[in-house]
């Protein structure tokens, strides 16, 4: 057991839970903002007020990004914690922890921006229901929370 690849391996899954997590945001900022775009151009030809509040749906899954973040320096931490003390045998997990917190957090930024995006639609059509829709989004956004959260506290 190489001790260079090993500690590769715990910060392959850090660059691996951020990556992955930026994705999901590419993917879910992009849905919602299909949305938002179709919304303010129906607006636009039906010569109604824009509401500008709908880049708040758009931005929504960027979070993820952040808490990949998070976790990536938890996870360069732990590895050059674990490395220098000699404990090589946690490096394998760690990787897994990059891919699977990633993976999570990918999952939630793009359901986050397709709920986002029918938020989008819905208010544009109706003016109304701003605050259910928020809570919608932030239900989801949870998800990444807790994939931050407990895979931090399993390191």
């Amino acid at each position: 057991m190489n001790p260079e690849v090993m500690l590769s391996l715990g910060n392959a899954g850090a660059a691996a839970v951020l990556g992955l997590a930026a994705v999901g945001s590419a993917f879910g900022t992009g849905a919602a903002a299909l949305s938002a775009v179709g919304v303010w151009k129906r607006c636009y030809a039906l010569d109604k007020p824009v509401p500008f509040i709908l880049v708040t749906f758009i931005g929504a899954p960027l979070s993820q990004t952040i808490y990949g973040m998070i976790l990536m320096n938890a996870l360069v931490r732990v590895a050059n914690e674990r490395f220098v003390a000699g404990d090589f045998v946690t490096f394998p997990a760690m990787m897994a922890a990059g891919l699977f917190g990633g993976l999570g957090m990918a999952a939630s930024a793009y359901a986050q921006g397709r709920v986002g995006a029918a938020a989008a639609d819905a208010l544009g059509d109706t003016g109304k229901g701003l605050g259910n829709y928020l809570m919608a989004i932030g239900i989801v956004e949870t998800v990444a929370l807790f994939v931050l959260v407990f895979i931090q506290a399993t390191l």
